[in-house]
């Protein structure tokens, strides 16, 4: 444990108001109703992570998901995978009788890193979920899995052909040649990126873009049929759409402007949320959304260094259109262990998680002594006031490199400004993936790092 004494006055001073005003989470339903009081009637929740590999996180996020589900009336979760993938958990847990059980439904979760949603806290969820909807007598008041992310190139196309070759085969022949461009990096779309530099450009985004127009100017004939059903298949077919058209930019600018292609893809996360809600709302409901997505992407990026590279997220995006009916939720720890890779498409590992750098956010609250708790409202009280002031934050994506996480893995921000809320789990521990290799199960040997680490 940290020593307070060692620390600087004004660092004491932090650390006891964060003492004072930090609410421990012992397990209990009580943990979160301040956040849940904070929430009220917030349409949006963005619940963050550290990590795409932690148990605690998952498993945390799954509570709070629950609960807004039970006593708020929220309707919806939105994650950042892809479209198609995450339908098809959304048809499962609606009750289609295409996949047997919660695991099957999470099938479409093969590409890399698949431990990211095909892990064991996702799949108890999915199980609750469809064990939710079906203790339900009607329609009203379901949970529906949506994705937000635009990694599905492949997918989504094929999603597209499939609903027009039910619905008007000869718009299916023109998707198909409008598609025809992009078939050889379906597999392989980072790939796409690298032809366009050899002049594979134009004739690829004017024909998705093509293909995404005349799907819209034909909505009324393909809505003439009666029912909600008949929407949602629509608005699948749709969003799908939108999603070739949004990739194809995206791989197509990803070598050569960073920024951009970043910025790409959360503001078609944060568009295809706005998309769904009202969606959804067309069906009479007062949509509220549960949104599961990493820091970097939760937390306002203008209190961030996100903001000098010109980058937006999500969490900002959300706040500049919805006010205070978006309410965001980070996550941090200290130590422990991590599911991730070594590089891109690389075999899951578990990895261990090196003690935050001393003058990190993470290793100021785990000075608290506190093994779990949360703080909220954030900005409220003193701690809050205190955690202003820019600090180090650590985030591990997919891939985790512990030999030079100062370069890789943190940056600066200013948390009281990034979020609502914070939960700190001090000590936590890999997620487990569904697929568990000989190579994740032997792990890293156990090492002990020297306390200035």
């Amino acid at each position: 444990m940290a020593a307070p004494l060692a620390l600087p006055l004004g660092e004491r001073a932090v650390l006891e108001a964060i003492r004072r005003e930090a609410h421990p989470l012992t397990g209990e339903r009580s943990d979160y109703d301040g956040l849940v009081a904070l929430i009220g009637d917030a349409r949006i929740v963005l619940l963050g992570e550290a990590s795409h590999g932690t148990h605690e996180f998952y498993r945390e996020r799954a509570r709070i998901t629950k609960r807004l589900i039970t006593e708020q009336g929220f309707t919806a979760l939105a994650i950042e995978g892809d479209w198609p993938d995450a339908y098809r958990v959304n048809r499962y847990i609606c009750g289609a009788p295409q996949d047997r059980d919660a695991e099957e439904a999470l099938g479409g979760f093969r590409r890399f890193p698949t431990w990211m949603w095909r892990n064991a806290e996702v799949l108890d969820l999915v199980g609750w979920l469809r064990s939710h909807n079906d203790r339900l007598a009607g329609a009203t008041g379901k949970v529906d899995f949506y994705g937000l992310d635009l990694y599905s190139l492949g997918a989504s196309m094929e999603a597209v052909i499939g609903y027009l070759d039910r619905e008007d085969p000869s718009a299916a022949a023109r998707a198909r040649a409008r598609y025809e461009c992009l078939r050889p990096y379906a597999g392989d779309s980072s790939a796409y990126g690298q032809a366009v530099l050899l002049g594979v450009d134009e004739p690829c985004r004017r024909r998705v873009i093509e293909q995404l127009v005349e799907l819209r100017r034909r909505a009324g004939e393909y809505l003439l049929r009666d029912g909600a059903a008949a929407e949602d298949e629509y608005f699948f077919a749709e969003q799908n759409a939108s999603v070739v058209a949004n990739a194809e930019e995206y791989y197509r600018t990803m070598f050569g402007d960073r920024a951009g292609s970043w910025n790409l893809r959360d503001r078609h996360m944060a568009d295809t949320l706005d998309h769904l809600i009202a969606h959804l709302d067309r069906h009479g409901a007062n949509t509220r959304v549960v949104v599961w997505e990493h820091n970097s992407h939760v937390g306002d990026a203008r209190a961030t260094e996100m903001a000098g590279r010109g980058e937006v997220n999500i969490g900002q995006l959300m706040r500049e259109r919805h006010g205070s009916d978006a309410v965001n939720v980070g996550f941090t720890t200290y130590t422990g262990s991590v599911t991730a890779s070594s590089d891109w498409g690389g075999a899951a590992e578990r990895k261990r998680v090196r003690p935050a750098l001393a003058d990190s956010l993470e290793a100021l609250l785990h000075a608290s002594d506190l093994p779990a708790f949360i703080l909220c409202p954030l900005a409220g009280g003193e701690s809050g006031r205190a955690l202003l002031e820019p600090r180090l934050e650590r985030a591990i994506g997919v891939i985790y490199h512990p030999q030079t996480e100062r370069q890789s893995h943190f940056f600066g921000a200013s948390a009281a400004r990034q979020f609502d809320a914070l939960v700190h789990l001090d000590e936590t521990r890999a997620v487990e993936p569904l697929e568990r290799t000989p190579g994740w199960e032997l792990g890293e040997p156990p090492e002990t790092y020297p306390s200035a680490l």
